[in-house]
């Protein structure tokens, strides 16, 4: 009788701790920038795998205002500190990242996926798989949709990115020029009929203002060229729509053509009332769900993910589909 009784008693702690280090299990979920719907997207689609399995929370953190190095890594390193059991992450600075933060993880035993934003090649040894667009093909498609504006037989472009490092959009840049030179990712120098603007690419640094300006200094020029955002930037200011309004007749009778990625709500609302031209849209709230999944079956069961990288489909919006054309969360 003792020994049963000893053996249900040693039983029932056993499932204690295990219930105990199951209710312990966190999955940080950590952008380019905190104050952004597309992150934001991201964790509700972490929480919402969350809710299917008991003990499991994510938590949301990032650099405040702009795509800071310097912030994500110290962010990155407080939660190593503080103790967590995965991490998703996208991207700024790969190299940066990585020494600074994930080679830490790496040593803890915590695994990464990244999500948007890749690490480059040379790192991915860092993460268990990329979770997000194929941004080299995304690029393209932004490239693609700018060909249907072309008004001159040279025709001038501006492309707008973050910062100069980050490894998504930087592919994006490269789609682009590929789509606009015919196979090509060097800069458009006119030799395809395309030339980039003297003063672009513009990096705006994840700073919405700052990119507002930017937009407004080429769209206010005598021929503007056609501009095109690797991400939301501008169109990401609550400034946005009263500042284009005055230029809406000359979206409208494409004297300014403004293409942009991303689809959040804020974007939809501009492109509705025609200060965008067209918008191509991505899927963050997947990207949360599948980065989760991931992390936990890692986790849990040590299953490594089936592939290196999972590419998430994207989608098109215009005036005419922007209140349909997406379900943003």
């Amino acid at each position: 009788m003792a020994i049963v009784k000893y053996t249900k008693l040693f039983l029932l702690v056993l499932s204690c701790v295990a219930w105990h280090v199951q209710a312990q299990l966190k999955i940080a979920v950590v952008g380019k920038t905190k104050n952004d719907s597309f992150y934001e997207q991201s964790f509700h689609g972490c929480e919402a795998f969350a809710k299917q399995h008991d003990g499991l929370n994510c938590i949301y953190d990032g650099a405040d205002d702009y795509q800071d190095v310097r912030t994500q890594v110290l962010i990155v390193k407080e939660l190593i500190d503080k103790g967590i059991d995965g991490l998703m992450i996208s991207t700024t600075d790969s190299e940066y990242l990585v020494e600074g933060a994930l080679k830490a993880a790496q040593q803890k035993g915590i695994p990464v996926v990244t999500f948007d934003s890749d690490l480059l090649p040379q790192h991915r040894a860092y993460r268990l798989a990329y979770v997000g667009t194929n941004n080299f093909d995304f690029g393209k498609a932004l490239g693609e949709v700018a060909k249907k504006y072309k008004k001159e037989a040279i025709q001038s472009v501006c492309i707008q990115s973050g910062h100069q490092t980050t490894p998504n959009l930087n592919e994006r840049i490269r789609g682009v020029r590929y789509a606009l030179s015919n196979g090509k990712s060097d800069r458009l120098t006119a030799v395809s009929g395309w030339q980039e603007h003297i003063r672009c690419p513009l990096y705006t640094m994840g700073r919405r203002d700052d990119a507002l300006s930017q937009l407004l200094n080429m769209i206010k020029l005598p021929k503007p060229p056609i501009f095109v955002a690797v991400a939301g930037f501008a169109q990401f200011s609550p400034s946005y729509i009263e500042t284009l309004t005055p230029f809406k007749a000359k979206i409208a009778d494409q004297t300014i053509t403004i293409i942009s990625a991303d689809t959040e709500n804020i974007q939809l609302q501009a492109l509705s009332q025609g200060l965008s031209t067209e918008n191509i849209g991505q899927n963050p709230y997947a990207m949360g769900q599948l980065s989760a999944q991931l992390l936990y079956e890692y986790i849990t069961k040590k299953q490594r993910p089936e592939k290196p990288s999972y590419f998430l489909e994207y989608h098109y919006c215009t005036a005419d589909n922007a209140q349909r054309c997406t379900v943003n969360h």
